[in-house]
């Protein structure tokens, strides 16, 4: 019975890990459709971002991003017409983009901390 069991469990995180692809695969679709809304101004030259315009865009999209999510989740909760579908995509958008977020900070510190540790 547990083989059966640990096939199960391995299926379910098969199909955790593609439904994670497809998230994946649909937000860097969506990136890409809403880039040409955003491209170069009118005057045609454009100003290089620095790293910190970068990051600081990047936590406002995951910011968004948790904001949307729990709104889907409060109207689903409160019995409004809400795709549940929507609603789980929504969350688990989310938490990709706090865990890219949690691990880019990571890597951050541990870039500091190797920096301070240099000799002289």
């Amino acid at each position: 019975m547990s083989a059966i069991g640990g096939v199960g469990g391995a299926m379910s995180v098969d199909r955790v890990m593609q439904l994670r692809a497809q998230i994946l695969e649909r937000n860097q679709a969506l990136s890409r459709a809403s880039a040409p809304e955003t491209a170069a101004p009118a005057g045609g030259a454009t100003k290089p971002t620095s790293f910190a315009d970068t990051l600081q865009d990047a936590l406002k999209d995951v910011n968004a991003t948790q904001t949307k999510a729990s709104a889907l989740s409060e109207s689903y909760e409160r019995g409004e017409t809400v795709d549940i579908a929507k609603v789980m995509l929504a969350r688990q958008q989310a938490s990709v983009g706090f865990e890219a977020t949690l691990q880019v900070r990571n890597k951050l510190l541990s870039a500091y901390k190797d920096i301070m540790s240099m000799p002289v």
